[in-house]
């Protein structure tokens, strides 16, 4: 398979897709004004008849809120708590991002994603991208997965989408991940071959997560497909494989209970 889009799924396909999706999302708000009130909103979601997400993604502001909820929904354990940290911008700062990834794990995150400096790739520096992954690495302590987001869509070169996912990889990261989902392009299936192809070269045990504009089944298929003929069906786990996502989930719930119209509409 090529990175382009699926033709037709059948309905059986559309319903093992789903379902598969459902397991590997990390449920995500990442709004300027989110509040408790919309984080509880958040994992109250995460129950669903055809199991739970992977994971909620939230900010680190909310670490305890979400912790308090999903502990209130008898799930602590089962659905991990990610934050993000170094962002939405990517700066520059090392010594910035790991305090701010290690305040994250001692507040209770499972898994911090980071923003790796793009720019300064871009501008020809590659240390300062290594630098700072490997000291967010540190920072987690063996205690919580770093996956590393390498805003593929503002890179745009595949040779720098495949040069920020090596970095990232030899720094220590546990996943690597497309897309803030603030930024114009976010996860598209070409980056996502650059992505898993280093991954598979590498090899390296390292996941990968595709976030922002994962919004149908269909879509996420695609991905799934991709993963699956560059890594093997096997290693489609939540262990290596995420979508980074809000709106999903709705239409993957609206695949599940059969609201067909729902689901044409994008789940909306």
């Amino acid at each position: 398979m090529t990175a382009t889009a699926s033709s037709q799924l059948t309905h059986a396909q559309m319903i093992r897709a789903a379902r598969q999706a459902l397991a590997l999302m990390d449920l995500t708000s990442l709004n300027d004004d989110d509040t408790d009130g919309t984080i509880e909103a958040l994992c109250q979601q995460v129950k669903t008849p055809f199991g739970n997400p992977a994971a909620v993604c939230v900010y680190p502001q909310f670490i305890v809120t979400a912790n308090r909820a999903l502990t209130a929904h008898k799930l602590n354990g089962q659905v991990k708590i990610a934050t993000v940290t170094n962002f939405p911008h990517g700066g520059d700062d090392i010594m910035g991002a790991a305090r701010a990834t290690r305040e994250a794990v001692a507040s209770g995150a499972d898994e911090v994603d980071v923003v790796f400096p793009y720019r300064t790739l871009m501008a020809g520096d590659e240390e300062t991208g290594l630098e700072l992954v490997e000291m967010c690495k540190a920072a987690c302590g063996g205690q919580a997965l770093l996956k590393v987001i390498i805003e593929s869509g503002e890179l745009k070169d595949p040779a720098l989408i495949k040069r920020a996912s090596e970095l990232a990889i030899e720094g220590g990261a546990d996943f690597i991940k497309t897309s803030t989902g603030k930024v114009a392009t976010n996860a598209t299936l070409e980056a996502a071959d650059i992505m898993l192809k280093a991954i598979k070269a590498s090899g390296k045990d390292v996941g990968f997560k595709a976030a922002g504009g994962v919004r149908t089944v269909e879509e996420a298929a695609d991905y799934l497909a991709l993963a699956a003929d560059i890594m093997g069906p096997q290693w489609v786990t939540p262990e290596h494989f995420r979508f980074g996502a809000s709106s999903l989930l709705a239409n993957l719930l609206n695949t599940l209970n059969g609201n067909a119209d729902a689901v044409t509409n994008g789940g909306y």
